[in-house]
């Protein structure tokens, strides 16, 4: 496996896209003047509108890393993948980020050329299915078609769940989400399995919403991060502390709409964060200030959450173990100090 990643990362070399490394992803990206970052569409997550701007999630971390170095948002240029593409356009250099929904597995970290960034989204899978079925348990799925992604971590969970509770699925591969989505409400398949995340955009997708339901299982874990090139250290140290630094914000009580007055704050933490008192945010040529930028023109955690994906959002998702840690979430940076 491992062989074949690397001859897809030498083709694209050979096709004149070279994949930075050694440091140059930083210098390719100033020179450039633009963040290239790989998405995969979807409601919440990233989404365009009728301009042509995207919008979501994944899209404002993205915009982040652009503030951060150039204090733009608009300085984060969006390729689309499907899931299934993905991994192509961060190998061969196509984009500096890979930032749509993928999961931290061992065989990912360890048999491609690539690192991922902190967790930025606690998910796991689930099922959605029509409430007329009266289906109310992953268990009663017995013998369900059930539609499912193609190139995603959710078809060998699939199989797992099936072989763990000694139950049968008869698995509809799709290749994207509409896909998935008009296969389901046509009733090609009786349930279509995702992370909960890809499951609240998908119900949202259909014509009438209400009609559908998600279970509450959960049959896997699915920690999503940031990917980026293996290779280049200085690049991947920048994207893990741009995607830290709204988190960071919140456990501190800063948001988009107050932190300019902790820039005249007396807490050493926040005046660390902010690049008021130096050597917290400094190095790698980025203004001292860029975490106040960042939160200052994208916002924290909470605000991109309930943007993008709250409960005042079509998704409606609760935070759930996305909560700081304080909160009895799993959230938290390690120490901007």
């Amino acid at each position: 496996m491992r062989r074949l990643w690397l001859l897809v990362f030498l083709a694209g070399c050979a096709n004149g896209s070279p994949a930075p490394g050694g440091g140059s992803t930083l210098k390719a990206v100033r020179a450039r003047g633009t963040v290239k970052c790989g998405i995969t569409p979807g409601t919440g997550f990233a989404t365009p509108d009728d301009a042509g701007q995207w919008h979501g999630f994944d899209v404002d971390f993205c915009r982040a890393v652009a503030v951060a170095l150039f204090n733009d948002p608009s300085k984060a240029v969006f390729l689309p993948y499907t899931q299934q593409q993905r991994f192509s356009g961060i190998l061969s250099g196509e984009v500096d980020i890979l930032a749509n929904g993928t999961t931290i597995t061992s065989s990912r970290a360890l048999q491609r050329p690539f690192h991922f960034g902190p967790i930025y989204l606690y998910d796991g899978q689930g099922f959605l299915v029509p409430r007329s079925s009266k289906v109310t348990k992953a268990a009663g799925l017995d013998g369900a078609t059930v539609c499912v992604q193609q190139g995603t971590t959710t078809e060998l969970n699939l199989a797992d769940f099936a072989r763990k509770n000694g139950i049968t699925f008869r698995p509809v591969v799709i290749e994207d989400m509409r896909g998935a989505v008009a296969a389901l409400a046509a009733g090609r398949c009786d349930a279509l399995t995702q992370d909960f995340a890809g499951l609240a955009t998908t119900r949202s997708m259909l014509q009438h919403p209400g009609d559908y339901l998600v279970l509450p299982d959960f049959i896997s874990k699915e920690p999503i991060a940031p990917v980026v090139r293996a290779g280049d250290d200085q690049w991947f140290e920048i994207v893990n502390w741009v995607f830290r630094a709204p988190v960071e914000a919140e456990e501190l009580g800063l948001t988009q709409a107050n932190v300019a007055q902790g820039l005249t704050s007396a807490d050493p933490e926040v005046r660390r964060f902010l690049g008021v008192d130096p050597g917290a945010t400094t190095g790698d040529g980025l203004d001292p200030k860029w975490t106040y930028n960042v939160i200052a023109k994208i916002g924290n955690y909470a605000d991109i959450f309930d943007r993008d994906l709250g409960p005042k959002t079509p998704l409606g998702m609760d935070r759930g173990a996305n909560k700081l840690w304080t909160a009895g979430g799993l959230l938290y940076s390690p120490p901007f100090r």
